[in-house]
């Protein structure tokens, strides 16, 4: 009894110690914020459950991400199964190519420039435009593009983090970049 009460007092230390960082961590994967507390919370409730498995290797904190970056995994893994599931076929990239699979002239890829000269990320309106769309791409083709651009992680991991086949990954990637190129085109440049 003594021994489980230790070990409480040490986890609630723990919440106070690491409960932002944890967030900004969860904010950061995903860009939600009721989410991440969510996925926080979850973090301590796992931690709570199996604090005898914690065999203090390892930090605190980095025992409690490495809970919190499973959670993670497994909420994008479990969108894009569901989503994936369900999912229509996506006609609207007939808008971009005529019949035999060739670019549209009209939809074909742009060089894009800034008319200040300045790099295009360094414009915080930009970054508003670019932050709307990709909040505008299906959850699956998000995940897919986030983990590969932002995370640069291998396609191989992404596959096996979200449970998702190589080919199927790729279509998600084909199919976000062309939709947040359409979408930046549509609310940037014109």
């Amino acid at each position: 009894m003594m021994e489980k009460h230790l070990k409480n007092n040490e986890l609630a230390g723990w919440v106070g110690l690491y409960t932002k960082d944890l967030y900004r961590w969860a904010l950061y994967k995903t860009a939600d914020k009721m989410l991440s507390e969510d996925l926080v919370q979850d973090t301590f409730l796992v931690a709570s459950e199996s604090m005898d498995k914690f065999d203090r290797k390892s930090q605190p904190k980095t025992w409690l991400m490495g809970i919190l970056k499973n959670k993670i995994a497994n909420y994008y893994k479990n969108i894009v199964q569901k989503t994936t599931q369900n999912a229509p076929p996506i006609e609207e990239f007939s808008l971009f190519f005529d019949p035999v699979e060739h670019w549209q002239s009209v939809k074909s890829p742009q060089v894009w420039a800034s008319d200040t000269g300045e790099h295009l990320l360094d414009n915080p309106v930009f970054n508003q435009v670019l932050s709307a769309c990709l909040q505008n791409l299906s959850l699956q083709a998000g995940a897919c593009l986030k983990l590969k651009f932002l995370e640069e992680k291998k396609a191989t991991d992404i596959c096996q983090e979200l449970g998702i086949s190589l080919t199927n990954y790729w279509q998600h990637i084909h199919r976000a970049k062309v939709q947040l190129r359409d979408c930046i085109e549509k609310n940037w440049f014109r």
